[in-house]
């Protein structure tokens, strides 16, 4: 059988349709079907059973879904043992984060790891959505939630709290709220629909707002989709935002206000497959992580 059908084949397994396989493999979904379609012929066997909602493996397909399963799973293990040859980490190791944790947290630290290794290749990957680290979208992953894999390692690295912030200029304007209710005269900046899934409550203080009758008052909300957006709106003084301590901390013309009000907090975690528990390569950046945080509290 032929190896490119086949790593083709996994991916339309794992992801379950030929479009969201297409998208991991950068192919068009017609290319997708077409290898598929060539791998039944090739072998004489149907391994999907096509219907409405999506694809389903057929007895035939579950039996070389889990053989080719293994094979990319001892080819990664071979992978990681040739990389390891050399005593220093060295090499390209694909790093996944949220926006807010990538751009605020992750990448001004990371002057530190380059001198520490300095023959390690960083490429990062800063998207709200979850890449999928069995199919080795990314090496690593910082992810605002524990996962649920088995196959999965995982670190605790710090603990993520967001607070009510606004500037003094849009504070000398607007007035300072006092309360929570004092918020449905104001303009509260919120996340948009696309904000990251795994982060429960995130827009908690659009919530709040709700609750408390915006509809009375003279404020409004309005949504940017991720935190660049949110923060720079604030900058801008635009309006009140929930933003995390971590993020606010670098800006000292936000001003935390509302303190009585509890917001959202998120345990962060360093995640990695277990094929890669023994690769230097993770081992050097899951150590840095493991200092950096543990010298950091917000």
């Amino acid at each position: 059988m032929d190896w490119d059908k086949l790593r083709i084949f996994h991916a339309v397994a794992s992801a379950g349709s030929f479009t969201h396989a297409g998208q991991m493999l950068t192919l068009s979904q017609s290319a997708v079907s077409r290898q598929i379609s060539a791998l039944e012929e090739e072998i004489n066997t149907p391994l999907f059973q096509r219907h409405a909602r999506g694809l389903t493996l057929t007895d035939e397909g579950e039996m070389l879904y889990a053989a080719v399963s293994d094979v990319l799973a001892r080819l990664a293990q071979a992978e990681e043992a040739l990389k390891n040859v050399h005593d220093a980490p060295r090499g390209s190791l694909k790093v996944t984060s949220t926006h807010g944790i990538g751009s605020y947290w992750l990448v001004p630290r990371l002057a530190n790891l380059m001198k520490e290794c300095p023959e390690l290749e960083l490429h990062l990957v800063l998207e709200d959505r979850e890449l999928d680290l069995s199919q080795r979208e990314a090496d690593v992953a910082i992810r605002m939630r524990a996962p649920v894999q088995a196959d999965l390692i995982q670190r605790k690295l710090f603990t993520v709290h967001y607070h009510v912030y606004a500037t003094q200029a849009y504070l000398d304007a607007a007035g300072t709220p006092q309360r929570c209710e004092d918020l449905i005269d104001h303009t509260v900046i919120s996340y948009g629909e696309t904000a990251p899934s795994e982060v429960r409550d995130i827009n908690w203080l659009a919530d709040q707002c709700k609750r408390a009758g915006r509809s009375g008052g003279k404020g409004r909300i309005i949504r940017v989709n991720n935190v660049t957006g949110v923060l720079n709106a604030a900058l801008a003084d635009i309006g009140v935002v929930s933003i995390p301590d971590y993020v606010a901390a670098q800006y000292s013309q936000l001003i935390r206000i509302l303190p009585e009000i509890p917001g959202p907090s998120f345990d962060v975690h360093l995640v990695y497959a277990d094929s890669l528990r023994q690769s230097k390569r993770v081992a050097a950046f899951r150590d840095f992580l493991v200092r950096e945080a543990k010298d950091w509290h917000y």
